[in-house]
């Protein structure tokens, strides 16, 4: 039997009196809740829910206790085309799961519809196979005082997977490869250490369901963006030891995260779910209260609105649908130990019913006034492709925002010079300077600009720099997935080469581009294994990929003398000189010219003479010379030359100490050897940083 429990908190919550269920579903007509075994096979016990407040269903079951199985069955009318799609014969996931038990299988059992008639019900029942939820104990402990806070010009992202970041890790314990405990390693977290890595950035680790497409071809959704429990740390990157949990293990990760200094960010996906389209499963929201978790369109209340391109959009602005949203953020920084959230397509979230984005809806706002998330890291995806989807710096002070253009920009300047998607000299400098036209503005700081050459979704650099197109067929798509406008060179083999002079271009613009991200200003971002050279053989949209093609291969990663452990080494000298000079990581806009002998950015060309506005336009060769207002900060310069020949540059007057080149040619930490004084020669595609 079932006492009336409470309405809140919602979800199962287990206390000394049992085990108290809260459901929000204000157009059903009935709620069951049903017991399963310990394996979720077979049910055990139906129960209606007793109670009804405010449009929650909710009882308290006595002789509950953790560990118990259940799910839902939701009883209200059958009416697609009004938007409602209850179906008592599907047992349904709590929305509110800590742990979940099961698997969807892309199994037509899983259909709230007929398959041979969307607009009838499928009447089979499902309760054998259908994904449940597992009662857990109240938390895996409170987030420790102290969580790392990284300074904001001091903060360096590193976007990782956490099963690709060890699967094939020769140093962590191979029960631990591709877990939140092998991540938790300390050889892998001395790698990110020694890099100078302050905060990781993890792809999606909240529980997910695969697309049924990919399960029929063997496939899943590797990068995890199809999320289906928001409280639930995803249990594909579980060990399964004995004594944890999937919650606690991730906890204890994230703690070890924190000890070493460095901060967690995780990626969410609350812009849509993994029931998809009108043919997608019915596997929790859409059984539960269709009408009320879903933009639904006006035109026909039996589809959905698309603007994720996932088949469904959450409507944030029902205000039980956007608590669900910050209870299940709250739950990943209070409990997990999360300190900020990377936001999948987040302009979905900003839209109301007329699809408008709107920076001051209800979530942004709910998320500003929060004691809690308010001062966790907040990142945006700024686009989606919903109308007018594109938002760059249009997000609320205090958030970052992927940018994009910095990528375009700076992949456009190095390697397209000469060829279509070519950025002159303005364009590179302006994005080098974080994007003044996108964020300076409402108080946003440069450090709005989240800046990346390459990320999960595109090339890896190593690719960038070795082909022309992409190479996608085993994707199962017919090579017509993933980006088209790569803005990459092959350097005129496609492909891996044992041309020593292809090799040579390739690491040098390598270099050159690494050097980019980490000394311009804002927020650089890494993708994981960029540093090690890793390669995905040309696919560029590698999501449904759980195999070597994004697994980082980690030999000769530790030998000084591979390339591999060079260029980490080269990825860390880049960060510590980050460090050492404040003017490279400045939290406050640079004026577009500071006057002659005044502290501030100078632009100056190759001669020594500053730029005007003819040297804007094209262009390859520039230097960036920073003049401190405090002389321990010294004053620093930066030469570039994205041209195909050597260029001499005058040197403002003084002594000037080589820090880094990024042509190996040349031996940083020595005085500039020059042909003669006051010179320095930078050679083609590379960069040259000096210190006076």
């Amino acid at each position: 039997m079932l006492n009336t429990g409470s309405p809140f908190p919602l979800g199962a919550t287990l206390s000394p009196d049992g085990v108290n269920f809260a459901l929000v579903a204000p157009n059903a007509e009935a709620v069951e809740l049903c017991l399963f075994d310990g394996t979720g096979q077979h049910e055990q016990q139906r129960i209606r829910l007793p109670a009804f407040t405010d449009g929650v269903w909710h009882g308290l079951l006595p002789s509950g206790r953790a560990g118990l199985v259940y799910g839902f069955r939701v009883h209200g009318p059958w009416a697609p085309h009004a938007g409602q799609r209850f179906n008592a014969a599907r047992v349904l996931l709590d929305p509110y799961a800590r742990e979940i038990v099961g698997a969807y299988d892309g199994s037509d059992l899983f259909l709230g519809h007929d398959p041979a008639d969307p607009d009838q019900r499928n009447t089979r029942d499902n309760g054998a196979v259908a994904i449940k939820a597992r009662v857990v104990a109240p938390g895996v402990g409170a987030a420790a005082p102290g969580h790392a806070r990284i300074a904001a010009g001091d903060r360096v992202l590193y976007e990782l997977h956490v099963r690709g970041q060890t699967r094939l890790h020769p140093g962590v314990p191979a029960a631990l490869r591709g877990t939140y405990a092998g991540l938790a390693e300390p050889v892998v977290l001395d790698h990110l250490q020694r890099l100078g890595v302050t905060t990781l950035s993890l792809m999606p680790v909240q529980h997910r369901a695969d697309e049924q497409r990919l399960l029929r071809m063997g496939l899943s959704n590797y990068w995890g963006y199809n999320t289906i429990g928001w409280f639930a740390p995803e249990a594909r990157y579980w060990s399964g030891r004995a004594g944890t949990t999937p919650a606690s293990e991730f906890r204890a990760m994230a703690d070890a995260v924190h000890a070493r200094g460095m901060e967690l960010v995780i990626d969410v996906v609350y812009n849509h779910s993994a029931e998809t389209d009108e043919f997608g499963p019915t596997l929790s929201l859409r059984g539960i209260d269709n009408a009320l978790y879903y933009h639904l369109r006006s035109d026909d209340r039996a589809l959905y609105a698309n603007w994720a391109g996932c088949g469904n959009c959450l409507n944030l602005s029902e205000p039980r649908v956007l608590q669900l949203v910050m209870d299940s953020l709250r739950h990943w920084t209070l409990e997990l130990g999360v300190d900020g959230f990377r936001f999948d397509l987040a302009p979905v979230l900003g839209r109301g019913a007329s699809g408008d984005f709107d920076p001051r809806a209800p979530f942004f706002a709910a998320v500003a006034q929060d004691p809690v998330l308010s001062r966790t890291l907040l990142i945006a995806e700024p686009w989606d492709i919903g109308p007018g989807g594109y938002r760059l710096g249009e997000f609320p002070p205090g958030w970052l925002e992927w940018n994009d253009r910095y990528r375009d920009t700076q992949r456009g300047f190095w390697l397209r010079q000469g060829r279509d998607g070519a950025a002159g000299l303005g364009d590179f400098a302006h994005r080098f300077t974080a994007s003044s036209a996108q964020f300076a503005h409402r108080g946003r700081a440069p450090i709005a600009s989240v800046n990346f050459i390459t990320a999960h979704d595109g090339f890896t650099l190593r690719d960038l720099l070795s082909y022309e197109a992409r190479h996608n067929l085993a994707n199962g798509e017919n090579n017509r997935d993933g980006h088209a406008h790569n803005l990459s060179n092959n350097f005129g083999i496609e492909g891996p080469s044992d041309d020593p002079a292809v090799q040579a271009e390739r690491s040098r613009l390598q270099r050159a581009l690494l050097a980019t991200l980490l000394l311009s200003q804002g927020t650089p971002m890494l993708l994981a294994g960029d540093e090690l050279g890793h390669s995905q053989q040309g696919n560029n949209n590698a999501y449904c990929q759980d195999n070597e093609t994004t697994w980082l291969a980690w030999i000769g990663a530790h030998d000084p003398a591979s390339d591999a452990a060079r260029l980490s080494a080269f990825v860390a000298r880049l960060i510590a000189l980050r460090r050492e000079a404040p003017a490279l990581r400045s939290t406050r806009w640079w004026p577009a010219e500071a006057a002659d002998g005044a502290p501030g950015i100078h632009w100056l060309r190759p001669d020594g003479g500053p730029m005007q506005e003819p040297d804007w336009n094209g262009g390859t060769a520039l230097a960036i010379f920073f003049e401190a207002a405090a002389k321990d900060e010294g004053d620093w310069l930066v030469l570039v030359n994205a041209g195909p020949e050597a260029v001499f540059f005058a040197l403002p007057a003084g002594s000037w100490h080589c820090r880094l080149a990024t042509d190996p040619a040349l031996d940083p930490g020595t005085a500039v050897q020059a042909p003669q004084a006051g010179t320095a020669e930078v050679p083609r595609s590379s960069l040259w940083i000096a210190r006076r």
